[in-house]
């Protein structure tokens, strides 16, 4: 079969394989038909600039040596006349004289992705974007002489750039060589494909991107499953689908569970500052996390934790939410299939996992989605809609089809693939706002000269439909800090779908009152009583947020007035205050220490206030208000409904003390608050019945820290009416502390 010829390339084919400017170089490499005028011949043609020699192997038979071209890394083979086309194997020689393995000819093969698949991402309507574009290990079977078959392992790369003239492959495998891998243009869609055989997880990988200007960019993969650690960029090989789950009984029931009505109490973690390894690694592992934070989230009793964003991002000091692998776990903790292995944990330990989600904006980073294939890709064009004001970073142009499929589609990835089980999605204010942080003259109206931003208003309602509709049991919450209406109302009622909605205005009401000298706190009641107003226009969670002890505000602790002892006495009564009020609770990591310093991302939490009892006592209120949260119907299943909430008393300025009932069936709490330093001994509340009242939690008590003022832990009502009721309790309230009662006779 072997027959020695020039190749019948011509000079600007030839330019085009080696300079990597073809946008379809399978019309140039691989197998070709010459047709009649050279007597029917094939020419098979490889570009291996690396190699000194190269073989074509055919399905039967042994292996020919192929023609170099010279000085062009080019070997050809021709047929002899009238040949049919054949299966064939590549065999190459380095020139340390390494020989490769037999392995298919990539430009000898099919395109992979099915017409379907192109056709809803042009359209931008593929929900599992994720199990097309990206990387994917897959294998590609071949004939063998005699009939058999054989697989051969390898990578799909596939990526989206439709403004490209020509798209690269570029990794470890090639030398991040352009002229190696050329990829091929799938038409109208805008995907570039190429299956590369022989390689597998673990291989780094760029894209190199000819622009229409003739300009070379190497991108990271906008769907990598896995990144380098900073500061290295390239995107990983990863496999995510093969991980063996073991939470199936979590799953079930979690697809059972209303969310609105069960105990929700959010751990939030910042990964990198819970604690920090001794050596010089800078991180835990997955599995050092998972050894040490899920026990400790478990012995709290929180329900859940929510990370901030381990997208990967490139500067630790943006804490995630400078988001460029919106597909990729971050690198500092270890490879994706250890995350996994972390939710499982937590889902076998009874935790839910959130993430925390940035698609409002990215960084201009170069190697990343900024000007992806040579345009705006990702991006406005414009300044006014395109570039965020505050945090100098791009704002997604969410009217463009394709760019809401990615986002949906990455939302959809991380429950698919890490199993999670809810999504804060950050700075929704920014997103729904045209004029977000503008003045005017810097923003541009929608259609109907408006300030909303349709786009991404469309997009917001399409993300909570799909992921509601894909994974009951899923929790959507918006960082929303306006008066939008409806964000966490169906979006067949008009609103945007979300489950849940921080409260941003109890959150602000609140520990601006309890900022205040308590001599000044009888002149604010309203900031304690106001949110009562419209604690039910949306679902809430009461955030105690990482943005509330940053940049200058201080701890929760060191925000208190007074000296350290009134300090943690504020404290616990704002915890008391989060815990039965309407609404989830979330706290950030070092709020259950009572810490002094403000959150430094660079340092770990100062476990050792645990020495002195009263932080530990601060700590062991967090864990018995957890407790007694799960335990109690009242204090969770009537958070979304205002039936099941009711004053006692809320006008009792001059002693600056509120009560109020939290109800659910025929469990009842009353709760008591005072909001001073000064004992209220015989304080009368009234009670809608007669019994022995129980004191649930007094956070006084000496076990918190606190003086030991109280009621013995039993209370018994009078036949006397108080405050509208049948009957009263007659209370000795301590200092800044809350008191929980329960009537006995109610279990």
């Amino acid at each position: 079969m072997t027959h020695d010829a020039p190749t019948l390339l011509s000079e600007s084919e030839k330019s085009l394989i080696l300079e990597a400017a073809s946008s379809d170089p399978f019309t140039l490499l691989g197998m070709h038909q010459l047709g009649a005028a050279h007597e029917g011949r094939l020419e098979v043609r490889v570009h291996l600039p690396a190699a000194g020699r190269a073989w074509m192997i055919p399905e039967s038979g042994d292996a020919v040596e192929m023609h170099p071209v010279a000085g062009t890394g080019l070997f050809v083979w021709q047929s002899r006349p009238e040949a049919e086309p054949f299966p064939y194997l590549i065999r190459m020689e380095y020139e340390d004289g390494s020989v490769s393995s037999d392995l298919p000819d990539t430009y000898a093969l099919e395109p992979i992705l099915g017409e379907l698949d192109l056709h809803l991402i042009s359209e931008g309507r593929h929900e599992r974007l994720f199990d097309c574009l990206g990387a994917h290990h897959r294998t590609v079977v071949m004939r063998k002489g005699g009939g058999e078959t054989r697989g051969y392992g390898g990578v799909l790369f596939a990526v989206w750039a439709p403004d490209a003239a020509q798209v690269s492959v570029i990794g470890s495998w090639n030398a991040w060589d352009r002229r190696v891998h050329p990829m091929r243009s799938r038409g109208g869609s805008g995907v570039w494909e190429l299956f590369v055989p022989g390689i597998g997880p673990g291989e780094h990988y760029k894209y190199s991107i000819t622009t229409r200007s003739g300009e070379v960019l190497e991108k990271a993969d906008p769907l990598a499953f896995g990144s380098e650690l900073r500061p290295r960029t390239a995107s990983v090989v990863v496999d995510t689908e093969s991980f063996e789950w073991s939470d199936s009984q979590w799953m079930r029931e979690r697809s059972r569970r209303d969310p609105l009505a069960a105990p929700m109490s959010i751990y939030e973690v910042h990964l990198s500052s819970w604690k920090r390894p001794w050596d010089d690694r800078g991180f835990h592992s997955w599995d050092e996390i998972s050894t040490e934070l899920v026990p400790y989230i478990g012995d709290m009793g929180f329900t859940h934790v929510e990370l901030l964003p381990v997208l990967e991002h490139p500067l630790d000091d943006s804490w995630g939410y400078q988001s460029t692998g919106y597909f990729s776990p971050t690198a500092r903790h270890g490879e994706p299939q250890g995350f996994q292995r972390f939710v499982d944990l937590c889902h076998r330990s009874g935790i839910g996992v959130i993430l925390d989600w940035t698609p409002a904006h990215f960084p201009e980073d170069a190697f990343a989605l900024a000007g992806f294939d040579g345009t705006c890709l990702y991006e406005h064009e414009d300044p006014r809609l395109g570039r965020h004001p505050d945090w100098g970073s791009l704002v997604f142009n969410y009217g463009r089809n394709e760019v809401r499929n990615f986002l949906v589609a990455s939302a959809l990835f991380w429950l698919d693939r890490y199993h999670l089980d809810g999504i804060r999605v950050d700075a929704v204010a920014s997103m729904l706002y045209l004029d977000y942080s503008r003045k005017d003259g810097e923003w541009v109206p929608n259609i109907y000269g408006g300030r909303e931003n349709l786009g991404a208003i469309e997009f917001l309602r399409e993300l909570n439909e799909k992921v509601h509709g894909q994974f009951p049991g899923v929790v959507m919450i918006a960082e929303e800090s306006t008066a939008w209406p409806g964000v966490s109302r169906p979006t067949y009622l008009g609103g945007l779908g979300f489950t849940f909605k921080w409260n941003m205005g109890w959150m602000h009401d609140t520990l601006r009152f309890l900022a205040m000298d308590p001599v000044h706190r009888k002149y604010h009641m309203n900031d304690i009583t106001f949110g009562l107003l419209y604690s039910w226009t949306e679902n809430f969670v009461l955030p105690l947020s990482h943005d509330e002890v940053v940049h200058g505000k201080g701890s929760l602790s060191s925000r208190m007035p007074g000296d350290e002892w009134q300090k943690l006495a504020n404290l616990r009564l704002l915890l008391c205050l989060q815990w039965t009020y309407p609404g989830k609770q979330m706290l950030f990591m070092g709020g259950e220490l009572g810490q002094w310093a403000e959150w430094d991302h660079s340092s770990q939490l100062p476990g050792e206030l645990l020495s002195t009892p009263q932080h530990s006592g601060v700590q062991s209120l967090v864990r018995d208000l957890n407790r007694l949260y799960r335990e109690s119907p009242e204090l969770h299943v009537t958070d979304c409904s205002p039936e099941g909430f009711s004053w006692i008393d809320f006008s009792d300025f001059e002693q600056t003390v509120v009560s109020y009932r939290r109800r659910s069936g025929d469990g009842e709490m009353v709760c008591v608050f005072n909001l001073t330093p000064v004992p209220r001994q015989r304080y009368r509340i009234g009670v809608p019945e007669s019994g022995q009242y129980r004191e649930l939690i007094n956070s006084d008590s000496t076990y918190y820290g606190g003086s030991g003022i109280g009621n013995l832990g039993m209370v018994s009502s009078q036949n006397i009416s108080w405050h509208g009721l049948d009957f009263s309790l007659e209370l000795d309230l301590p200092p800044l502390a809350a008191v929980l009662l329960r009537r006995e006779s109610s279990r």
